[in-house]
């Protein structure tokens, strides 16, 4: 069974690893509407806030921009919901087959007489 799933693990990581590579234009943040007069909504702009290397940034946006920016947003919000995914399927292909090995580990050791050993830590 482990061994059918990490060749399913590993198909999935190829299919996330082609997704990526079709990824186009993208950058983190948030794009919002502000008003130069909140209550009376006027004087409305667009601004895209985004945090890198734990810098906070806001930039203003050109009217025109906004479909593009919205797109490259999504993108990357894709794009981190893909390399989320990789992870967490590597960490399970990396559990599996730690597991898998152990017991092949284990008949080692009793043969070897280590497991009578206080030190030996199945």
């Amino acid at each position: 069974m482990s061994e059918k799933r990490i060749q399913q693990i590993e198909r999935r990581i190829a299919r996330i690893k082609e997704a990526l590579s079709r990824i186009g234009p993208m950058r983190p943040g948030s794009l919002t509407r502000q008003y130069k007069d909140r209550k009376n909504e006027t004087g409305a702009y667009w601004q895209i806030s985004y945090t890198r290397q734990m810098k906070s940034r806001t930039e203003y946006v050109r009217k025109e921009w906004v479909p593009e920016i919205r797109r490259q947003i999504a993108t990357h919000k894709r794009f981190k919901r893909l390399i989320d995914q990789w992870l967490g399927l590597e960490i399970e292909r990396s559990t599996l087959t730690m597991q898998m090995a152990e017991p092949e580990r284990t008949r080692q050791a009793e043969n070897s007489g280590l497991s009578s050993c206080s030190l030996y830590r199945p």
